[in-house]
């Protein structure tokens, strides 16, 4: 009996002949169907090709967004631009008024180099129409001041008035006050003075030590001084120069001046000599007006002077070194001059030491300047002090006035 799900097959049918009846079928069709995704592929075969344009969209997209932005932000950024102008445009007026100053301040006072102009207070533009100025600071280097050059000139004037003709022109300013300081330093009195023989160092608050040497008839003399600052007036300083000896080796000191410690005197280290040197000895005990000095009574100068013993034992005394230390040997070399140089001077030497005096050295040394007359108000020193690289010198003014009608 046969099953009811029993599918008949007819012996001749050939399933290649069935497979290939498909090829006309739904399965060509799929194959054949038009794809979107592969239409666009073709498409864009077809094109040529070219490289995307991203500034274009990054423009959209910026253009975008600061619109998008609320118009309060808007306003806050353009203030701050503006802010920015405003303030450049502050700034290079202001420098472009600070040289001008300087190069005024250059030809009216004849300077070599322009100073240093530094206008300070914000904005300056508000002040120039205000036609007043908060501050002004102004710094001058190397001023000629008599015998030596200033090395720094600095003033800081206050609350200055403008005389203007409008905001590019200005006449000239009145200053009603100033404080400033002058610098006189060292190495300028170095170069200067001592002709690079001799240093100026400071001692105190108010004392310049000198030392260095100085050319005399052929000689390098040793040169020691000490000058005291002084005031002279409101409106300069001096100097008054003391304990000036010039040393001459070990041999002797000269110390220009009347008094009798002044002149020209033998060193402790050459008066102790005369004990070991016989011949200068006699020398200078056989000239009675030395002996007189001397204060040795002449029995014991004619002992020494036969016996060399009583000779050695009177000059190695400390009486007699001393006593022999305050012979002025300027005044025996008048009268004398072979004994002189028996001791080893050079008369070239002592003849050109007389001529150094008193107010010669002082006046090689000397050091000082003076602050020029203003044409209105006052100018005045206040105090001196003596640092480690100069004199410095704190001055002030008031109702003082540049330029103008």
């Amino acid at each position: 009996m046969r099953s009811p799900h029993h599918i008949t097959t007819h012996p001749h049918t050939n399933p290649y002949e069935e497979l290939a009846a498909l090829d006309d079928g739904p399965l060509d069709e799929f194959l054949h169907e038009d794809i979107p995704e592969a239409r666009d592929e073709a498409e864009a075969q077809d094109d040529p090709w070219a490289p995307p344009n991203h500034r274009r969209n990054g423009r959209r997209r910026r253009r975008g967004r600061f619109a998008g932005l609320p118009l309060a932000l808007k306003a806050v950024v353009g203030l701050v631009v503006l802010a920015a102008f405003l303030t450049l445009a502050d700034r290079w007026a202001l420098l472009y008024a600070e040289r001008r100053a300087a190069d005024a301040l250059k030809d009216r006072m004849h300077l070599a180099a322009a100073p240093e102009v530094e206008i300070s207070g914000f904005p300056f533009l508000t002040q120039l129409a205000d036609e007043r100025l908060d501050s002004v600071k102004v710094t001058v280097p190397d001023v000629a001041a008599d015998r030596v050059s200033l090395a720094q000139v600095t003033a800081t004037a206050r609350n200055v008035r403008l005389d203007t003709d409008g905001p590019t022109s200005v006449r000239g300013a009145d200053v009603p006050e100033l404080e400033g300081e002058v610098l006189l330093s060292f190495a300028d009195l170095n170069r200067e003075l001592g002709a690079s023989q001799v240093t100026f160092t400071g001692e105190g608050h108010d004392r310049v030590r000198a030392r260095g040497t100085l050319p005399v008839a052929g000689h390098d003399l040793r040169l020691r001084a000490e000058a005291q600052i002084v005031r002279e007036g409101d409106r300069g300083i001096a100097t008054h120069i003391g304990g000036m000896r010039l040393d001459i080796g070990d041999l002797a000191t000269y110390r220009p001046g009347a008094r009798t410690s002044e002149g020209l005197h033998l060193s402790r280290k050459s008066a102790a000599r005369l004990a070991h040197e016989t011949r200068k000895a006699k020398a200078l005990l056989s000239i009675p007006s030395v002996v007189r000095r001397l204060g040795v009574p002449d029995s014991v100068v004619r002992e020494a002077l036969r016996h060399e013993s009583d000779l050695t034992e009177l000059t190695g005394t400390p009486r007699f070194v001393h006593q022999a230390m305050r012979l002025n040997l300027i005044d025996l070399a008048l009268d004398h001059p072979a004994i002189l140089k028996l001791l080893g001077f050079d008369p070239a030497l002592l003849d050109a030491l007389p001529r150094l005096t008193r107010p010669v050295l002082a006046d090689q040394l000397s050091l000082g300047f003076r602050l020029p007359e203003p044409p209105s108000g006052q100018l005045r020193l206040r105090d001196v002090r003596v640092e480690e690289d100069g004199i410095r010198v704190r001055l002030e003014g008031r109702g003082l006035a540049v330029g103008g009608k």
